[in-house]
């Protein structure tokens, strides 16, 4: 059965709610995890016909459990796992199929950019790199193995990024300049010290994918992008929201507005009572259906507030305070 809806995933150019339902009573079946939170709160999945009344997993359970759908003798072919900090529990995603992942990461990324074959990718990830396990590490690193042009990971060397950039706009280049939160904020006051001007190219983007990770002091996202896009000279700064337990991503091309690929989808549910679905255009929790979450869980309740338009993109407006669900963890202790 698994094997028949993987072949789906990607078929549909809009997202597909049948899908949907098949994967979530494959799953209510083979993820005990989910199968028990399912019981717990009286649900028959095969009464459930419509999306809207889906139940999502809490995220925290991978910190907790083995979320896993795949068959009870197969193999992880790996695990990703979160950063966390010191001392706190960390995610993992038992991933049954990395080239179910490669395949989703290619298509989304494809699905706001083009083919990644086009892009020079130049990265600035050190607090993934300092780690084993980043899922955001294995993307762009075969991201950039599709165009060997140019690009690579910089870890602090700010010298050798500054003069590949350039070299690499002097070649006319199509350049992609992805970074953590901090570690771009890091270059642009490199920068600024030093007393340099990067010239790149009017297609060129800049790419935060979030997170100070207590390297600096939390600002907001407008005035991130704000010194960004001054020490960078462009236009707007574009986003990727993604997470460990998650095999898909989103994309913001500028001003923080999150767009799905196809087989994801966003809603919000009432923070007072988790298990309500809100219109769109209210505040809530964040809930994520990712179809590419095959062999795990694909309906996750996020502990990111933010808001759902109705043509389905959204915004990230932070985190829920006292975000840990502990009691929803409880319930299958």
């Amino acid at each position: 059965m698994a094997v028949a809806l993987q072949e789906r995933i990607f078929a549909s150019e809009r997202f597909d709610e049948a899908l949907a339902l098949e994967v979530f009573r494959f799953q209510a079946s083979a993820c005990e995890p989910y199968r028990r939170y399912i019981e717990l709160l009286g649900l028959n999945p095969f009464e459930v016909t419509d999306i809207k009344r889906i139940p999502y997993l809490p995220v925290e359970f991978f910190k907790t459990h083995r979320i896993w759908s795949a068959a009870s003798d197969l193999e992880p072919e790996t695990v990703f796992t979160s950063s966390g900090t010191t001392g706190s529990e960390t995610s993992r995603h038992y991933v049954a199929s990395t080239a179910l992942y490669d395949e989703a990461f290619t298509r989304g990324f494809g699905h706001f950019y083009g083919l990644a074959e086009g892009w020079s990718i130049f990265a600035l990830l050190p607090s993934y790199l300092e780690r084993t396990g980043s899922s955001l590490i294995w993307m762009v690193e075969r991201l950039q193995a599709k165009n060997r042009a140019c690009g690579g990971f910089y870890l602090y060397d700010h010298d050798k990024l500054t003069a590949d950039l350039t070299a690499a706009s002097q070649k006319g280049e199509k350049i992609l300049l992805i970074g953590v939160a901090f570690a771009l904020l890091d270059y642009a006051e490199y920068l600024s010290n030093q007393g340099i001007e990067l010239h790149l190219p009017s297609d060129a983007v800049v790419m935060e994918t979030g997170g100070m990770k207590g390297r600096r002091r939390e600002v907001s996202r407008e005035t991130m992008h704000e010194t960004l896009k001054r020490a960078f000279g462009v236009g707007a700064i574009h986003s990727e929201y993604g997470m460990t337990e998650l095999l898909s991503q989103a994309y913001s091309t500028g001003e923080g507005l999150f767009r799905c690929p196809p087989w994801m989808r966003v809603s919000t549910r009432d923070l007072q009572s988790p298990l309500q679905p809100l219109a769109a255009g209210k505040m809530g929790g964040l809930n994520i259906i990712d179809l590419a979450n095959l062999y795990s869980c694909s309906f996750l309740a996020i502990q990111d507030r933010g808001i759902v338009y109705g043509d389905g993109a959204f915004r990230v407006l932070g985190r829920i305070e006292g975000a840990q669900l502990r009691g929803c963890n409880m319930l299958i202790e």
